[in-house]
C-alpha cells in the first residue's frame, strides 16, 4: 500500500530513530516474531523484525561485509562455514564469494522469514539460496549445534538483538558461546554482531564482548558505521588461536580468494574497524557483566 508515515526504530529504552515509509510491501507475524518489508525514502527496501530494522538495501553491504569477511579472511583456508540466522540471505551471499568454501550450513528458526525475504528481497540474497554448497535447516541454532558432531572453520552469528520474548536472546549467552567454541575446528574463528557501539548506547556491546572473553582465548571487538541503524554498530571476532592480520595480508588474501569486488571491506578498512576509540576501550575494560541463561541481556522490551 502507498503511504507516507514514519517508522520509529527503538535503539534503546530511551532512544528511537525515525524513517519515512513510502510503501509497506509486506506486514505480518510468523510463529516467532513480527515482520515487515517496507520501502523507505532514505534506504530503499528494509527488513524489520520485532520493530527493529535488520537490513536495508541502501547500506546492507556495510553490515554484511563487516560481519563476514574479517573472520573468513582471518582463517587460512575456510571451507566449512556455519551461519546462525541471516534469514535475508545476504550473509550467505558474502560467504559464498570465497572460493575456498565447500560447505555452508545455515540454520534459521523462522522459515517464514526466509520465504518472505526470498520473495521480496532478491537484491539481498541474489540467488544464494540456490547454491549447491548450501545446506539449509529451519531449526533453533542452539538445538542444532547440540546435536551436531561436525566442526566448522568459521561460525557466523547473524542473530537479532536480545529482545525479551524474541527468538534469539538465549543465543547471546556464555552457555551458547561455549557450545559454539566446541563446534569450532582447531583454527576456527567466529564473528557476530553485538549491538550498538555508539557512546551512550554501547552497554549491549560491552556486555557481549566481556561474555566472549569468558569463553575464548582471543577476542577482537570492532565497529562500523551503519547509517540505517543510526550510528556505530559493534561486532566481534573470537578464536582460540587466530589473531588479526596486517592490512597488506588482508589485501593479499582478498585478491587470491574472492570473487567479485567488495564495496566496503579492504585492508585499510580492516585496520580502521578494529581501531576503537579510547572511551569505548575503557568501557570494555570496566565491564563486569557476563551474560548467562539465568541472567540474560535485553536491549529493550518491545
Amino acid at each position: 500500500m502507498k503511504e507516507n508515515r514514519w517508522f520509529h526504530d527503538h535503539v534503546t529504552h530511551d532512544m528511537v530513530q525515525s524513517h519515512r515509509i513510502r510503501e509497506t510491501v509486506y506486514s505480518g507475524r510468523t510463529q516467532f516474531q513480527s515482520i515487515e518489508i517496507i520501502d523507505s525514502n532514505g534506504f530503499g527496501r528494509c527488513l524489520i523484525l520485532d520493530g527493529k530494522i535488520q537490513t536495508s538495501e541502501g547500506d546492507e553491504f556495510i553490515y554484511h561485509e563487516a560481519l563476514v569477511h574479517p573472520p573468513m579472511i582471518a582463517h587460512p583456508h575456510p571451507d566449512r562455514v556455519f551461519i546462525a540466522g541471516g534469514g535475508e540471505g545476504a550473509t550467505l551471499r558474502e560467504v559464498l564469494r570465497h572460493t575456498s568454501v565447500k560447505r555452508v550450513v545455515m540454520v534459521d528458526i523462522d522459515k517464514e522469514v526466509i520465504d518472505i525475504c526470498r520473495r521480496f528481497l532478491p537484491s539481498l540474497h541474489q540467488g544464494s539460496f540456490e547454491d549447491s554448497r548450501l545446506e539449509l535447516h529451519y531449526a533453533d541454532a542452539k538445538s542444532y549445534l547440540e546435536g551436531c558432531q561436525e566442526s566448522f572453520d568459521v561460525i557466523i552469528l547473524d542473530l537479532p538483538e536480545p529482545i525479551e520474548e524474541g527468538p534469539a536472546y538465549s543465543l547471546h549467552t556464555k552457555e551458547f558461546y561455549q557450545l559454539v567454541r566446541e563446534r569450532l575446528a582447531s583454527e576456527g574463528v567466529i564473528s557476530l554482531q553485538a549491538g550498538a557501539s555508539s557512546w551512550g548506547t554501547h552497554q549491549c556491546f560491552t556486555a557481549i564482548v566481556n561474555t566472549l572473553r569468558a569463553v575464548f582465548a582471543l577476542v577482537f571487538p570492532y565497529e562500523a558505521h551503519i547509517p540505517s541503524y543510526g550510528g556505530m554498530w559493534g561486532f566481534s571476532l573470537a578464536s582460540q588461536k587466530l589473531s588479526l592480520l596486517s592490512p597488506t595480508e588482508v589485501e593479499r588474501r582478498i585478491s587470491s580468494r574472492m570473487k567479485k569486488d567488495l564495496r566496503f571491506y579492504d585492508g585499510l578498512t580492516h585496520q580502521d574497524l578494529f581501531s576503537l576509540p579510547k572511551c569505548l576501550r575503557e568501557a570494555m575494560e570496566r565491564e563486569k557483566r557476563i551474560v548467562t541463561e539465568k541472567e540474560p541481556l535485553f536491549i529493550y522490551q518491545p
